[in-house]
């Protein structure tokens, strides 16, 4: 394997670590000798790979928005209605927070929460670019055919994250009566109807 193999697996299984760890104990109170510790290397060769607590901040809201744009991009390059299209972003959003709850709590614990942390570096939506272009893409493509209605994107986007966003939140507080898998149809026939043309 080469070097700089090597040196991305490291660096992406410290960004992992540290995904846990924020999540689990919060921010402010996960620190770099925590994150070291857990991955049994010196806190100085951390360093070697991220500069301070911020930055890996920072890293990590890439990371994931990363990840999860990955995920819409191949929904979005299907030849599939927009009806069927949010019907398989909410499944795969709501499968990333079953099966990896961290990356979402993540994202609304840690990077809504302190944004302080994310203001040098992160201004606008530079760290979560990779998801919004998805998103940004899917709506242009379902306007474009006529079946989203054509308004405002943030106004869109913030229908969409807040449907996605609450159920997250309900999941993780166990508020739901059922497992979140169950409200897959419901949830995205919701956001459906809210986008969709008039016409």
């Amino acid at each position: 394997m080469k070097r700089t193999d090597k040196r991305a697996l490291k660096r992406e299984s410290i960004i992992q670590v540290a995904l846990q760890l924020f999540s689990l104990h919060g921010f402010h109170k996960t620190t770099i000798p925590d994150i070291a510790s857990k991955l049994q290397m010196s806190v100085g060769n951390l360093y070697n790979y991220f500069s301070s607590k911020d930055v890996l901040a920072k890293e990590i809201i890439k990371y994931t928005s990363e990840v999860l744009g990955d995920e819409i991009r191949l929904i979005n390059m299907k030849s599939i209605s927009s009806e069927e299209k949010i019907h398989q972003i909410v499944e795969v959003y709501f499968t990333m927070t079953i099966e990896k709850p961290e990356m979402i709590e993540y994202f609304l614990r840690v990077y809504l929460s302190h944004r302080e942390v994310f203001k040098d570096g992160c201004e606008g939506m530079t760290c979560v670019s990779g998801f919004m272009t998805e998103i940004m893409i899917f709506f242009d493509d379902g306007v474009a055919s006529g079946e989203l209605r054509n308004q405002d994107f943030f106004s869109a986007f913030g229908l969409f994250m807040g449907y996605l966003g609450g159920m997250a939140f309900l999941q993780g507080e166990e508020i739901l009566p059922q497992r979140l898998s169950a409200y897959i149809d419901d949830t995205s026939r919701n956001i459906y109807y809210a986008l969709k043309s008039e016409g």
